[in-house]
């Protein structure tokens, strides 16, 4: 099963690329981010083409997250059901194959002095909570999207760049790893123990082309799916235009390949 989670900052801007590298890629399963899109303009009749079903949980603000699976889709679940959903569309789970998927988009938390910094310590202790009552680390169970949280410092592009900001912040490395500690993996991490690989990249000041970025798009995976993967990479060229032309977003697709 290949696996893959993308923020794509705007469905309706991205939906070309997206198509195009999905077709070129053939994810059984992909995960999408900040749609920006309400559920009932969600283009599922283009991704049927390609054999997918959708699990999308959206408003037409600045959050919407989607399940798309060419493996089955059942039992889907939009939202905490909680006051955490207050802050916006950023969690929906669907059963692709056996496997529980979780699409999440965490809040960005703006500054460590903003309003929204504590909102954010509140929504990643609310993800915790909801995998302790709704799953156990025994199963078959990702939960992958934007974390809006550069685990540790390898995931930079310059630590003392990102001192006193948001996304490198003790308080929220350590809410990043009480979700871990429940009992997932970082898959990546597993494959991957160098620095410098990043999946977003700011638009301004030439920061794809100068290096200058993050890993904050993450693929955690229970112990017993995560023995099981073979490959995890992030698709550094679907930054790029692509050979059709098509505008990128700032994130590029994180790729799981698992067996079994």
């Amino acid at each position: 099963m290949r696996i893959v989670t993308w923020n794509v900052n705007s469905l309706p801007a991205r939906l070309p690329y997206v198509l195009e590298w999905a077709e070129a890629n053939g994810p059984d399963v992909l995960c999408l981010q900040e749609t920006k899109l309400a559920d009932d303009a969600f283009p599922e009749e283009a991704l049927a083409e390609l054999g997918y079903q959708v699990a999308h949980y959206g408003d037409g603000r600045w959050n919407g997250v989607a399940v798309a699976s060419r493996v089955g889709l059942v039992d889907p679940v939009p939202g905490f059901g909680s006051a955490l959903d207050e802050q916006g569309c950023r969690i929906v789970a669907a059963t692709c194959d056996g496997v529980r998927v979780h699409s999440v988009y965490v809040p960005n938390g703006r500054s460590l002095d903003s309003d929204q910094y504590p909102l954010k310590l509140t929504w990643l202790a609310g993800l915790r909570s909801y995998l302790a009552e709704r799953a156990k680390p025994s199963e078959d169970l990702v939960v992958c999207g934007d974390f809006n949280v550069a685990p540790d410092d390898r995931d930079v592009w310059d630590p003392a760049a990102f001192q006193h900001s948001t996304h490198t912040s003790p308080q929220e490395r350590q809410a990043l790893e009480a979700i871990v500690d429940w009992g997932l993996v970082d898959v990546f991490r597993r494959h991957h123990d160098e620095g410098g690989i990043f999946s977003w990249w700011d638009y301004r000041a030439g920061d794809f082309h100068q290096g200058r970025g993050m890993r904050i798009d993450l693929a955690l995976l229970t112990k017993g799916l995560a023995d099981r993967s073979t490959a995890v990479a992030v698709d550094r060229n679907a930054r790029k235009k692509s050979a059709a032309g098509n505008k990128p977003s700032d994130h590029a697709p994180v790729v799981v390949d698992v067996v079994g």
